[in-house]
């Protein structure tokens, strides 16, 4: 529907309206919040006007959605028609969730790739220990290394 609100939830704010104001006053409150929010438009449309007025001419199609970050970088750093710093190919280049899929593969030592890649640093190209390999089982003699910036 609108703000978010399923039908449900409007017929809910319905019934405890009804509840609330009681049948015989609530076309009354009805009217009263609907002039009051036209009250606040108005005045909102007013104070745009003043400020693009008093900016001058060359702020005459300014939106104050614009000051929202995400929308300015969006009109102005993504449009379609101009890609001039070409951050296009550059967001279609990075693939975030590839990027962490392969280092969480990394480190739970499954394989990424069918082509098999260099061997990680420390490790060794013949099966020697990977440092990061995940154990299945710990070694029952062996204890946890000892961490001194941890403790």
């Amino acid at each position: 529907m609108f703000f978010d609100i399923g039908p449900l939830e409007m017929i809910a704010i319905v019934i405890l309206a009804v509840l609330v104001f009681g049948p015989e006053k609530l076309p009354k409150v009805i009217q009263d919040v609907t002039g009051f929010l036209r009250k606040v438009r108005e005045f909102s449309d007013s104070a745009k006007q003043d400020i693009r007025s008093e900016l001058g001419p060359e702020f005459k199609d300014f939106e104050f959605e614009d000051l929202n970050p995400k929308t300015f970088a969006r009109k102005h750093l993504l449009d379609k028609d101009k890609d001039e710093y070409g951050l296009r190919e550059l967001a279609s280049s990075f693939d975030l969730r590839k990027e962490m899929a392969e280092v969480a593969d990394a480190v739970n030592g499954r394989p990424s790739d069918p082509v098999p890649s260099a061997p990680a640093a420390g490790g060794t190209a013949s099966g020697g220990s990977d440092l990061l390999r995940k154990r299945d089982t710990p070694a029952p003699a062996e204890r946890p290394p000892f961490d001194a910036d941890a403790t």
